[in-house]
């Protein structure tokens, strides 16, 4: 693993390295170990989307081990100012020992890696987000031993989240049912790659019924601002309230990536019976990121 762009890059044998090392990265810090598989190294972070988990967790990660973290928005480095990807990876990689990236376009996340000489890690775009996703399975795995055989539904916006967990949940042997409306499915790359494996439905009850884990998220992602209107009318139906979590096995799990509209994608009452689960699978970004971040940049700690 040289960079982490997106999902469908990984083996099962890589996602599950970067989990076993983030569960001992918690362990680690659970029980005051030193952990400094990043001492001496800088990272830099450009975000051209805002973020309150992906900023902190990344920051906070780094410190952790030992090494900094250089927060660039697109105010504060020439790329916003017409400097080109190609440029600004060839300068960045002799400065830092890795790039972190949250934007729009998979693309510029491509070619940053492309001309890079360090690392890339892909910290969201409007296709992917993988470092949320193996937070995700991380919590899982947390909660329920193992990922192998464990049924796995989405409700609603077929989004960037959504596309990545198709792709870990594949990978991890888990099956996958997604629930989205007419127009909001997966993007097409993704149900190419999932093939069958896939099941895809118009009706959550479809996707919940017998589901170990449900899994939703905003109805209008950053950048989507506009749309809101026409996306709450459109979804209506596709909410995680208590009458279509009653489908689901009696112990299911919920994740939701954050931020929540409690009374959009999910009542309050559903979030409240869930917080913990939701709030641990928030905390685990961190522990992901730092283990992304020793395997692509430092050493594995022992």
């Amino acid at each position: 693993m040289k960079h982490l762009l997106k999902m469908t890059d990984l083996t099962k044998q890589e996602v599950l390295k970067i989990l076993n090392v983030a569960d001992q990265m918690k362990f680690n810090l659970t029980h005051g170990l030193e952990h400094e598989t990043l001492k001496g190294r800088n990272l830099a972070m450009i975000f051209n989307k805002s973020s309150t988990r992906t900023r902190v967790s990344f920051e906070v990660g780094i410190a952790q081990l030992g090494g900094h973290g250089l927060f660039l928005n697109s105010n504060d480095i020439q790329l916003g100012r017409g400097e080109t990807i190609e440029d600004t990876a060839k300068v960045l990689s002799r400065y830092v020992d890795g790039i972190m990236i949250r934007t729009f376009k998979q693309s510029d996340v491509e070619e940053l890696a492309k001309y890079a000489g360090v690392p890339v890690i892909n910290a969201l775009t409007d296709d992917e987000h993988p470092c949320q996703v193996l937070a995700d399975l991380m919590t899982i795995r947390e909660y329920r031993s193992s990922l192998q055989g464990l049924t796995v539904a989405w409700v609603g916006d077929g989004n960037n989240v959504c596309n990545s967990l198709i792709a870990g949940a594949l990978l991890c042997d888990m099956k996958i049912k997604a629930a989205t409306p007419k127009g909001y499915e997966p993007a097409r790359y993704i149900r190419d790659y999932a093939g069958q494996r896939l099941s895809l439905t118009n009706d959550p009850r479809e996707a919940v019924a017998g589901a170990d884990v449900v899994f939703t998220d905003v109805w209008a992602s950053m950048g989507q601002e506009t749309e809101a209107a026409a996306r709450l009318k459109a979804f209506e139906g596709f909410q995680l309230n208590a009458e279509l979590m009653k489908l689901a096995k009696p112990d299911v799990m919920v994740q939701h990536c954050l931020p929540a509209h409690r009374g959009e994608e999910i009542t309050a009452d559903v979030f409240d019976a869930h917080a913990e689960q939701i709030y641990d699978e928030a905390e685990n970004r961190l522990h992901v990121q730092k283990a992304i971040m020793t395997l692509l940049m430092g050493e594995e700690p022992v």
